[in-house]
């Protein structure tokens, strides 16, 4: 059975795409929205650590570096640099939307943003098979020729659009500020943390050791999953523009899912009843999650519905 969820300890709260927007100022407005919904759940008697994608974000950034390039030799910046900036910015606008929210409730909380590194294993098969598309659109002669500059750049044909950069996307191992974010928690700070699934890293043991940012993407999903373990959370809390997880989506038999296990929930993804770029993630990071520890549960559900979905009146829960 689920856990009884009347007023869980700790919370990870994942932010889908639906709550930033494609521009700043769209990304403001909507961070206002979504700040609402974030004061509801701490009102309710649960600490938060927020964690969000950063997709539209870090496009942006690129395509703006890349024209710069182009246009007046402004040095390129790579994708490692280009997620930290968009850790930085999107974490700005909730923690103003957030404070924001917080004066008119007369609250008086704390919250902070942490620029997040991703450890992972430099031998992940990811690395050999790159298949994560980022970054602007080329021609392919455009894209060969960086490609001969760069041999450690990869191009492929995207779908008669153009030639895109593919990066790997490695499994998340450890999360490289995790005692920052806990010793914040302790201080009943709400942190903002591994946004867009986390910068990855690996060691340099070339160089004592040290961490060295790779250009590769975390997966979002599998990046808030593995932090709502390493903060000991009892809910992973994966907020979307859907109210449940449901199966024959979108056809007359649809069916929404209200309370199903992690087994349940492993068979139904394995037949390919979840969106291979949507929902899916979503669910084998909630089974990974459900699996951790005895009591743990993860809820997928609607931004617009937050509190309602935390009380049970909404959304998926999937456990053990």
């Amino acid at each position: 059975m689920p856990k009884t969820l009347e007023v869980p300890n700790r919370v990870v709260v994942a932010l889908g795409g639906n709550a930033l927007g494609d521009t700043p100022e769209e990304q403001i407005e909507r961070a206002n929205n979504t700040a609402k919904a974030l004061i509801g759940l701490i009102e309710q008697g649960n600490e938060i650590i927020i964690t969000h994608g950063n997709g539209p974000q870090v496009g942006m950034i690129q395509n703006a570096f890349a024209a710069a390039h182009d246009a007046i030799n402004t040095p390129a910046m790579d994708l490692p640099e280009c997620g930290a900036m968009s850790q930085g910015y999107i974490g700005y606008h909730l923690q103003q939307a957030i404070g924001r929210e917080m004066h008119r409730r007369y609250k008086r909380w704390h919250v902070a943003t942490v620029v997040t590194q991703i450890e992972c294993d430099p031998d992940d098969p990811a690395f050999q098979n790159p298949t994560k598309p980022i970054g602007p659109f080329y021609t392919e002669e455009q894209a060969k020729e960086i490609m001969a500059e760069d041999p450690s750049k990869i191009f492929v044909e995207d779908s008669g659009r153009g030639w895109r950069r593919v990066v790997a996307s490695p499994e998340p191992k450890k999360i490289v500020e995790q005692p920052s974010i806990l010793n914040l928690l302790d201080n009943e700070f709400i942190v903002i943390a591994c946004g867009g699934g986390g910068i990855p890293v690996v060691r340099d043991y070339t160089d004592h050791g040290v961490y060295k940012g790779v250009p590769a993407v975390i997966d979002k999903d599998l990046g808030g999953e593995l932090l709502a373990e390493d903060c000991k959370a009892d809910v992973l809390f994966l907020l979307t523009a859907v109210e449940h997880v449901a199966i024959n989506f979108g056809k007359p038999n649809q069916e929404n899912l209200t309370d199903i296990t992690a087994d349940e929930a492993e068979r139904l993804a394995d037949e390919g009843q979840f969106g291979k770029g949507s929902m899916e993630p979503k669910v084998r990071a909630a089974i990974k999650f459900a699996r951790s520890l005895p009591g743990r549960v993860c809820i997928i559900g609607a931004l617009d519905k937050a509190a309602e979905t935390m009380s049970g009146l909404s959304g998926t829960r999937i456990h053990a």
